[in-house]
């Protein structure tokens, strides 16, 4: 994002149409939110939209980053050793099985949004992109630094016990979504 729609010092006012968005768009779905819903719900006029967004799908795009800033943040760097790289993943994991379980979980915001913009070439379906990219390389140097025999093997298991979680979570059992999910990845830690 260049610094028309990222300034360096983030407005009140851009911090409280992200939030509103975020809210609105996990809820409610990315197209099913006008402008006009978020601009009022925010409590700011649509100039201001337009002065932070060039338009809503660039709201979109901030809203997805946002989420994968939090969850890089979350995940943190590079483990040092086997033990730490263990602990990442099973970090990792306990916290997306949290999240499944917590009152008002939709679903994955990525898995979500791709469905709504299927076009690889969409702004909104690169950033789905760009996060899982990131987080299957981050799973594959967890797994190759805990000394898995196929790390690249592992870490596409991976992604997908978690994908199939975060759908088996919103529309069934999310107990035990979370500890399929939680056993699928004990398995893989085993290997």
């Amino acid at each position: 994002m260049g610094p028309m729609t990222a300034p360096t010092r983030p407005s009140a006012a851009r911090e409280r149409l992200l939030h509103t968005a975020a809210e609105l768009f996990y809820a409610e779905g990315l197209h099913t939110v006008g402008v006009d819903r978020i601009v009022s719900a925010a409590g700011i006029t649509r100039a201001t939209f337009y002065r932070h967004f060039p338009g809503k799908e660039d709201l979109v795009v901030a809203y997805l980053r946002g989420i994968d800033d939090a969850v890089r943040a979350f995940v943190g760097g590079a483990p040092g050793d086997a033990e730490a790289a263990v602990a990442q993943l099973r970090r990792l994991t306990e916290a997306i099985g949290d999240e499944l379980c917590r009152p008002g979980f939709r679903g994955c915001a990525f898995i979500n949004a791709a469905a709504e913009h299927p076009d690889r070439a969409d702004p909104v379906h690169r950033a789905v992109a760009d996060h899982r990219a990131w987080l299957t390389e981050t799973v594959v140097r967890a797994f190759r630094t805990a000394g898995h025999p196929d790390p690249a093997e592992a870490a596409r298991r991976y992604v997908m016990l978690r994908d199939g979680a975060m759908v088996a979570g919103y529309l069934g059992d999310a107990g035990a979504a979370r500890d399929t999910l939680a056993a699928g990845v004990q398995d893989l830690l085993a290997a």
